[in-house]
């Protein structure tokens, strides 16, 4: 196969990366919010009796809820910076990438499918300047 062929295959691969990427960010906003949610409910608990173990739930809820909207925004931060083929977004879903893969089984999946597309030397040259300019 030609070097533009494999070009073009890796292209869709990191396309396709950033579609999942959005949708991981997505689910894991969805579930920042749910969380906030509950916080807000055990909050309110605290309020009427002013139990310790509501006001640890809801500081835990929380906790949860603002790394959940973190990780989520990073994803799709991640996503968008992939689709514009910006160097950024292969360093930061890199980074991204080596911490799904604790996180059984679907962030383990991505995390692999964005190290291996990302770390070919194909992957490294779609996010060199000379090819981002090319690429628009």
């Amino acid at each position: 196969m030609s070097e533009r062929g494999e070009s073009k295959g890796l292209d869709r691969h990191v396309h396709l990366l950033g579609i999942l990427a959005s949708l991981w960010g997505a689910l894991a906003l969805l579930i920042g919010v749910s969380m906030l949610l509950l916080a807000i409910a055990a909050l309110v608990q605290v309020a009427d009796s002013a139990g310790l173990a509501a006001g640890l739930t809801a500081g835990l809820f929380l906790l949860v809820a603002v790394f959940a909207l973190i990780w989520g925004g990073a994803h799709l931060w991640a996503a968008l910076l992939l689709r514009k083929r910006k160097p950024l977004g292969r360093v930061l879903m890199l980074g991204l990438a080596v911490v799904n893969l604790l996180m059984l089984p679907i962030g383990t999946a991505l995390g692999i499918y964005a190290l291996w597309i990302l770390l070919t030397n194909e992957g490294r040259r779609l996010f060199e300047p000379a090819h981002t300019v090319a690429a628009r």
